[in-house]
């Protein structure tokens, strides 16, 4: 996963602007992607084409927010005419060009001693479960158990599926992404960070956690009580009222 695909939380409002106004421009560019993917008529392409510019200025402004935050690299920010490029690239055709989230898989593992297992991400610094992208030809179980071998050295037998939420609502990331996360029991292997994707890895107690560490409040609790053999539901966002809006935003 690329760096940024998981980021610290932030407290601040600029934050909070940022996260709105990239999901709005990942949601504009996807809607015009997929309808110049399906529509014949070069009125309907102008009009898309049209969309999509609008969405790269917001998205290079998201940037620009990103960079006064000092979450982004001045040199690592896109100029609109950038982003627009990189998502003409993309535009399929039909079946192909309908632009759906990417699918991450997560693996919260646990251990005899009720520790999890982290990793430190060498994209962002930041700590996490081990994730990746789903595979073609894996079943999301089995990319699970490759990745905590691959990015830990440690093996796992998955227990059950115990999250799946949207990254783009949680803020938990700036690529759209719905995120499958399975609870897996530690079973052999000895810690070895993968020497591309992880900067460290560990055993961590609930009371004895690194930092940063991305989005605790988002999973941490959850995941502890799994790793303890609580009665845990599967974690999953709940439809909202009015999608476009926040209860702040809504008066809700």
């Amino acid at each position: 996963m690329n760096d940024d695909e998981v980021q610290p939380a932030g407290s601040e409002a600029s934050d909070l602007d940022a996260a709105k106004l990239n999901r709005w421009a990942e949601a504009l560019s996807g809607i015009a992607r997929t309808g110049l993917g399906f529509t014949k008529s070069s009125y309907e392409v102008e009009r898309y084409e049209e969309i999509i510019a609008i969405a790269a200025d917001i998205a290079a402004e998201v940037d620009t927010l990103d960079v006064a935050a000092g979450k982004l690299d001045a040199a690592m920010a896109h100029t609109a005419q950038q982003v627009e490029a990189h998502w003409v690239s993309s535009i399929g055709d039909r079946t192909a060009g309908y632009v759906t989230p990417k699918v991450a898989i997560g693996a919260v593992v646990g251990d005899e001693s009720g520790r999890i297992l982290l990793i430190q991400r060498s994209d962002s610094g930041v700590w996490l479960y081990p994730t990746g992208w789903a595979d073609v030809g894996y079943s999301p179980s089995e990319v699970a158990v490759k990745e905590v071998a691959e990015e830990t050295g440690i093996e796992c037998e998955v227990e059950r599926l115990i999250g799946v939420f949207d990254g783009l609502r949680a803020g938990f990331s700036r690529t759209p992404l719905y995120s499958l996360v399975f609870l897996c029991r530690a079973v052999g292997g000895s810690l070895q960070a993968h020497p591309q994707e992880c900067l460290d890895v560990g055993w961590f107690d609930r009371d004895n956690l690194p930092e940063p560490l991305a989005n605790f409040e988002l999973w941490g609790e959850h995941a502890f009580a799994a790793i303890n053999g609580g009665d845990t539901e599967v974690f999953f966002d709940r439809p909202r009222p009015d999608v476009w809006r926040t209860a702040a935003d809504s008066g809700q």
